[in-house]
């Protein structure tokens, strides 16, 4: 594989920081934030009034309409995740210069997108329209809106793409997966591009409602939204759950030299394994976690002294953000404030099935700059991560040359990335 490695050659966003990978990467080492007040609906009755919202097109020049990527007669027909996840594909796609007629290359073309719930919107409307109109009133094309593996279908359809397709719902290490799945079919030889990502968009009612529930949403922040999302530092008190899509295309170096693409990045390593302990919190000794990143770093052939950032998967939960950084800490013991460890979702929330890949693009455009995104919010760091070097609230220049991408979730699910400067 040395020989002939695995590039990144598309990168594609959709992102609370706005649309478009510029955008984000601009916003995220400006030190901006994406979490506002959640006006999607009334939240007079939830604890936790604050979301990751993709910014509409008419409130941010570089915000989303759904028609610059749906046509109007389809836009009803397709839940939000959709809408997300084909806006993300195209950036990638045209980025990628991937564009095949040939019937032959289509076939070899992969499409991986998950998600951590699909269309739960949808899901909820469906069920409010039985319960006061009807069952003959709901739609025909209800269940394809939500259906989670339909990102994938409708990238495929809208592209042609004919290999293999697959839709990872493994909770918040979903993307991440998908694009381990997405590298293993290549390495297999089922595929020569894969087209891989995650979309979520569970910012509604029972989405808020039911992580409020279960006490994993911040509250603490209702007045100051944007310091609400606050991995390792010692107030942190929950997650923000936010929303969007993130996709990446991949494919053999060779592939990519044959036809003129441009490499991003080296996509190295992979590991994944469960924790078997809990359905929805780590393991306290972060032992599952370190052993998908040991993994992964075998995978790449390096050791952990070759990792210059890691991007944690730490969403700002006191419990998981301490089991992530016992991992880290038992992979990496000696290296201290020579590594750098922040966790992009103090800016972006957590994008649930989405953080993966989202996480991953954010990595690849670190490596391609030389620079580490900040850790906002960090005013009061938790002893056992300021061990690292936790760039707190401003982006550090650095030179990389590997960086590792963590994701994780429940269920024990854990999944880590390694990829390398191109």
């Amino acid at each position: 594989m040395n020989d002939d490695p695995i590039v990144v050659t598309g990168l594609g966003a959709v992102t609370p920081l706005g649309v478009g990978v510029a955008t984000n990467w601009q916003r995220l080492i400006g030190g901006r934030s994406g979490i506002v007040s959640n006006t999607r609906f009334d939240v007079t009755d939830y604890a936790c009034k604050i979301a990751g919202l993709v910014p509409a097109k008419a409130d941010d020049p570089e915000g989303f309409d759904p028609l610059d990527f749906v046509d109007q007669k389809d836009l009803k027909k397709t839940d939000t995740f959709i809408h997300y996840a084909l806006a993300a594909t195209q950036e990638a796609v045209e980025q990628s210069g991937w564009a095949p007629d040939a019937e032959t290359e289509k076939s070899r073309t992969a499409v991986i997108i998950a998600t951590g719930v699909g269309g739960l919107p949808a899901i909820t409307s469906a069920v409010n329209v039985v319960q006061e109109r009807g069952p003959r009133r709901l739609s025909p094309f209800v269940v394809p809106s939500f259906l989670p593996n339909l990102a994938s279908g409708h990238v495929s359809i809208r592209y042609g793409f004919k290999g293999p397709i697959g839709c990872p719902v493994t909770a918040c290490a979903a993307s991440a997966q998908a694009i381990g799945d997405g590298m293993r079919l290549i390495l297999s030889g089922e595929a020569d591009v894969a087209v891989c990502g995650g979309s979520d968009a569970c910012v509604d009612p029972v989405g808020i409602g039911g992580f409020g529930a279960a006490r994993a949403l911040s509250t603490g922040f209702n007045d100051e939204p944007q310091r609400a999302s606050r991995p390792f530092d010692r107030k942190h008190d929950g997650f923000v759950l936010s929303e969007g899509a993130a996709t990446i295309v991949i494919e053999r170096l060779s592939h990519a030299q044959a036809r003129g693409a441009i490499p991003i990045a080296v996509l190295a390593g992979y590991g994944t394994s469960s924790d078997a302990y809990h359905v929805t919190a780590g393991c306290p000794d972060g032992e599952g976690a370190a052993r998908a990143m040991r993994l992964a770093l075998q995978m790449a052939g390096i050791g952990p002294e070759a990792i210059d950032y890691v991007n944690a998967h730490s969403t700002s939960t006191p419990v998981g953000d301490a089991a992530e950084i016992a991992a880290i800490r038992a992979i990496f013991p000696d290296r201290g404030k020579d590594l750098a460890v922040t966790s992009t979702k103090s800016a972006t929330g957590h994008l649930l099935g989405a953080a993966g890949a989202l996480e991953a693009v954010y990595s690849i455009l670190a490596l391609r700059d030389g620079v580490v995104p900040p850790g906002l919010n960090i005013d009061d760091p938790e002893p056992d991560a300021d061990v690292f070097d936790l760039a707190p609230n401003e982006a550090k220049s650095k030179p990389l040359d590997y960086v590792l991408s963590n994701g994780f979730g429940f269920g024990g699910v854990n999944a880590s990335l390694v990829f390398r400067r191109a």
